[in-house]
């Protein structure tokens, strides 16, 4: 039986910021390599590595993939939700900015706390926590709301493509906590995901016309082995554990961090500037999410939170 707690503790804190700063630090090795390896082509090339990555991790650990358990169409219902997900972040960034994207993309953790305690009354926030969930919000829109200058009618195609994108985020984090696959191990609850994305980015990837190919720079190799081994096997794998273990909608709020954490590393790597604007978003972003962590005074005797 799965122990779960009610509060996220140091462990899952400490684990939580490594991932939100690796996600970040993600989104500037894809945007120093898209020029030279096609999105579509790229994400196939990292979920299909990342796929025999866990294919192994899971062989050698003994970890049973293929055996029935009843968790086969939540599982494939988890991937393709997933897949979504993708393709609407790349297709979307054809129409609309990064920026822009990012924004409507990190709405994912309100379709996590409006729907996820319908099935699970244990997750629901009080009210200093949807504040503190606002708050985190309206940190991320204020440090790229620089990039909101100008706007055409394609955007409103790519931001559409955006908030689909966080929608499916948040559904597929309800899948995973809400049908048999809240029981089963983080490793087949991930191999659903990427399997299933392995599968379908190829074909987007036909669709839209990229051209395939292996020879690439040093850079982009480096670079697209960084996403699969840490981004799309290591993270992942630790972001399916921490959802067995701890509240969905508390560990949601930390994703915020990420988008910032993309800012910050553009700032110290590529000698972007540090703003007074991106200063308040972290502090705001900070405020957040600790209310959303806030411990309540009183707890009740069962340890569930109404």
């Amino acid at each position: 039986m799965i122990q779960r707690k009610t509060h996220l503790d140091s462990l899952a804190i400490g684990l939580l910021i490594a991932c939100c700063a690796f996600w970040g630090l993600q989104q500037i090795l894809i945007k120093t390599t898209v020029t030279e390896v096609p999105p579509m082509w790229q994400a196939s090339i990292r979920m299909v590595g990342a796929t025999v990555l866990l294919w192994l991790w899971c062989a050698s650990r003994g970890v049973r993939l293929f055996e029935r358990d009843g968790t086969l169409w939540h599982g494939l219902l988890a991937g393709a939700l997933f897949a979504g997900e993708f393709a609407g972040i790349y297709l979307g960034l054809q129409h609309t900015s990064a920026s822009r994207l990012t924004v409507f993309l990190y709405t994912a953790p309100f379709w996590v706390s409006l729907l996820l305690p319908r099935w699970v009354p244990a997750e629901r926030l009080r009210g200093f926590q949807w504040l503190g969930l606002f708050i985190a919000f309206a940190g991320v829109v204020l440090a790229f709301s620089e990039g909101f200058g100008h706007m055409s009618s394609s955007q409103l195609i790519g931001d559409a493509m955006a908030l689909a994108a966080g929608m499916l985020w948040g559904l597929t984090t309800l899948t995973l906590r809400t049908t048999k696959l809240a029981t089963a191990s983080a490793e087949k609850t991930l191999f659903y995901q990427v399997a299933v994305t392995a599968a379908v980015c190829p074909l987007l990837s036909l669709a839209l016309g990229e051209r395939w190919g292996f020879s690439y720079s040093t850079w982009a190799w480096t670079s697209i082995a960084l996403q699969t081994v840490i981004g799309a096997f290591a993270s992942y794998l630790t972001w399916m554990w921490l959802l067995r273990h701890y509240p969905a909608t508390q560990m949601s709020s930390f994703t915020f961090l990420t988008p910032l954490f993309a800012l910050v590393f553009g700032v110290v790597l590529l000698k972007e500037p540090l703003t007074l604007q991106l200063m308040v978003a972290l502090a705001g972003v900070a405020l957040g999410i600790v209310l959303v962590n806030r411990r309540p005074a009183v707890q009740h005797a069962a340890g569930v939170q109404p």
